[in-house]
């Protein structure tokens, strides 16, 4: 059962990763659950209406998107931890800004499938 849902959780990964690179609001409002909370680079806490808003109107772009790592750790059938290592180039509020992240993800499946229900990211020093 493990290595089936990592199968799930690094498709649900790649898709998220496709969609963060091309501000695709449909494809992340299908990931990320409606209770969201995820705390950002500075420490604010963000929901998903915040990030859906933040792709819309391109506030939030992403120019290069580089996965270096991913590690998880699977609590049980229904929650998933996920670390990842990225590689980011782009603008945050009209702030240019490039290096490797780590993003914490909790992923959760519901009735609506794998979606991500909490996290935060920070940039590596």
């Amino acid at each position: 059962m493990n290595s089936e849902i990592e199968t799930q959780i690094r498709e649900c990964e790649s898709r998220l990763y496709a969609a963060m690179l091309a501000s695709d609001v449909a494809e992340l409002d299908a990931l990320i659950a409606d209770d969201l909370l995820f705390a950002g680079p500075t420490g604010e806490l963000a929901t998903k209406a915040m990030d859906l808003e933040l792709h819309r109107t391109g506030a939030t772009k992403f120019h290069e998107f580089v996965p270096k790592e991913l590690t998880m750790r699977i609590w049980n059938e229904n929650f998933v931890l996920v670390s990842a290592k990225i590689f980011l180039r782009g603008t945050y509020l009209g702030n240019a800004f490039a290096g490797d992240y780590r993003y914490m993800r909790v992923w959760r499946k519901g009735e609506n499938g794998w979606q991500i229900a909490g996290g935060s990211v920070s940039m590596m020093v």
